[in-house]
């Protein structure tokens, strides 16, 4: 029987192909791909000269049948995406399910995979998590992916677009409790990789000066995986400073601290009121 083999394909970095993975894309006879002309650059790059068919969301049904014929002829297929490991909310479900009900064989060949990267370079906890891929948008479905995150036990990995990320943040943060930890890992493997570690206000006071661009995965800790409250209030002290220094009002400062931090605002005012002396006469 022939082989059907998931390539997982870099996310960034082309070096991150692996030798398994460019050898299968050299030696199959059709390469399925959601975009030929991303996925042309890779095999390009790897000295395929496999021909290129594209299999994505709207043609993926009417697909897995040729593909099946294909398989049926003895022609070992390669399945990649435009980026990281197929299915992953990537098209290939439906051509995996026609391929296995035909007794054909599925072959990963792992590699890359945003969720995972993402994860790992998070600093929360890694051991169990769930992947919920892009949350709704609107409507009962998306309160209810909100509501999920907010009561997961487990470190929870999202997709989201840079246009929508701070409105997921603002969304998450009306939700979760204080201190709640979140990673933004943006552009992973990429010249331009960025993790922003810390709390939801954190980041979310983060985005609303910095524009987020490119490819966005947002890790959530579990509930009640808060942070130590003195390094809470270490940074909240550090941000106090920084402003105080600038000749920001001690208001607008305090206002600046228990929204970034997530403190009561009596407490930010406390902390701006006892640096304020000593950051003047500096």
């Amino acid at each position: 029987m022939a082989t059907l083999y998931l390539v997982s394909t870099p996310i960034g970095n082309l070096d991150d192909l692996s030798p398994r993975a460019a050898e299968v894309l050299r030696t199959v006879p059709r390469i399925l791909a959601e975009d030929t002309r991303r996925s042309r650059v890779l095999a390009d790059r790897v000295g395929s000269e496999s021909a290129l068919v594209s299999v994505h969301e709207h043609n993926e049904r009417g697909r897995a049948e040729q593909i099946v014929g294909w398989l049926d002829g003895g022609e070992d297929l390669a399945l990649v995406t435009d980026a990281g490991t197929p299915l992953v909310s990537d098209p290939g479900e439906r051509v995996v399910d026609a391929v296995v009900a035909a007794g054909h064989a599925v072959t990963p060949i792992p590699g890359p995979s945003a969720p995972l990267a993402a994860l790992v370079a998070s600093g929360l906890p890694a051991e169990r998590f769930t992947f919920l891929g892009f949350p709704a948008r609107k409507g009962r479905n998306r309160d209810a992916d909100l509501a999920r995150v907010a009561e997961s036990r487990e470190t929870v990995i999202l997709f989201e677009s840079p246009q929508r990320l701070v409105r997921l943040l603002e969304d998450l943060d009306a939700r979760c409790e204080p201190g709640r930890r979140v990673c933004v890992a943006r552009e992973v493997t990429k010249l331009h990789e960025e993790f922003v570690r810390g709390t939801l206000p954190e980041a979310l006071g983060y985005y609303r000066e910095h524009a987020p661009r490119g490819e966005v995965t947002v890790v959530v800790a579990p509930t009640g995986a808060t942070e130590d409250p003195d390094v809470v209030m270490e940074r909240a002290r550090a941000l106090a400073t920084e402003r105080l220094r600038t000749g920001a009002r001690p208001s607008a400062v305090a206002r600046e601290v228990a929204e970034r931090h997530g403190l009561a605002r009596n407490l930010a005012y406390r902390i701006v009121h006892d640096l304020e002396d000593s950051v003047t006469s500096e």
